[in-house]
């Protein structure tokens, strides 16, 4: 049994990834924090976790808190860390609790991706690397599953509760935006195996790897798009978009997929949704999707699913 604590642990990402950390036969202990009022109970909560409402501008407050705990999670949305204020109080409370390992909030892309909204988990990767340069102060890991393979399943993704939004690439409608010649690598991860990875790398007492990339399937656009068009069939709407352009945020595409992510306010969403197509496909220029494996070595007989595998399931029977 491992005492854990999640920061920013009531949204629909961490919900899911947390699903196999609940459910282990080792009865860890998990405490989410919430910045509001807990949620009412419900008969079906987890008898395993509680909620604390806590300031994460007050650093006593969190240490209070996280007294006992082993391990800290965050799935604190960085974008809207001004300065990484919130993340960088929590890893100092971590110290000051004896928190033992501490997870930030990745749960994606590579570090150095250029991409402007995850510039905060580049601040954050190299804040640890700095506070553990002399000695291990607080092990840490930066889990970095790449895309989460669920979101071509939209809007059936097996992981029913977690959020997915149309992307470049839209098995539903049947069109497809590519990167000059397609051939660039990226990872697609089920979020349900990177939940599995998550209660593994918990439960191991081996050192965590300071970066700890998970692939479930490595793939490229084009490869990703045959694979639309043998589970999907019909006629597919295929764009070849230029990398100069994207490198230059100039975006020539004749549509683009809405992002309705609960985060972005709805009258944001039109012009969102266009510099987000941008900033992700420029991630794919310059291989920032494609993730190391760290996790997949450390737990080499753990069976992830395939996109094909995946989507043939989440497809199948849909017009």
């Amino acid at each position: 049994m491992v005492n854990i604590a999640v920061a920013g642990g009531t949204g629909n990402v961490a919900t899911e990834i947390l699903r196999a950390t609940i459910a282990s036969p080792l009865a860890h202990n998990i405490t989410i924090f919430t910045r509001g009022a807990a949620p009412a109970p419900t008969p079906d909560s987890p008898p395993n976790v509680t909620y604390k409402t806590v300031d994460y501008t007050d650093i006593a407050n969190l240490v209070e808190n996280l007294k006992g705990v082993e391990v800290c999670l965050s799935f604190l949305v960085v974008h809207l860390d001004e300065g990484c204020v919130v993340q960088k109080n929590l890893i100092a409370a971590c110290v000051e609790a004896g928190v033992r390992r501490f997870a930030p909030s990745e749960w994606g892309i590579k570090n150095g991706s250029g991409v402007p909204p995850y510039k905060n988990k580049d601040e954050i990767a190299e804040y640890l690397k700095e506070l553990n340069k002399d000695k291990v102060v607080l092990e840490y890991t930066l889990f970095q599953p790449s895309i989460f393979l669920d979101y071509f399943a939209h809007p059936y993704p097996l992981s029913s509760n977690l959020h997915s939004w149309p992307f470049f690439l839209d098995f539903h409608t049947r069109r497809a935006m590519t990167l000059d010649s397609g051939s660039q690598p990226l990872v697609l991860t089920a979020i349900s195996d990177i939940s599995s990875i998550v209660a593994l790398a918990i439960a191991d007492p081996r050192p965590w790897p300071p970066v700890g990339g998970i692939v479930g399937t490595r793939t490229s656009l084009n490869e990703l798009v045959a694979l639309g068009k043998k589970l999907r069939g019909g006629e597919w709407k295929e764009e070849t978009l230029s990398g100069e352009d994207i490198a230059k945020g100039v975006f020539k595409g004749s549509w683009v997929p809405t992002m309705s992510h609960p985060v972005i306010p709805v009258e944001s969403r039109e012009a969102f949704s266009k510099d987000f197509v941008i900033m992700f496909l420029e991630g794919i220029r310059r291989g920032a999707w494609n993730v190391s494996d760290e996790f997949n070595q450390r737990f080499p007989d753990f069976q992830f699913q395939s996109a094909e595998g995946y989507l043939s399931k989440a497809w199948e029977g849909k017009e």
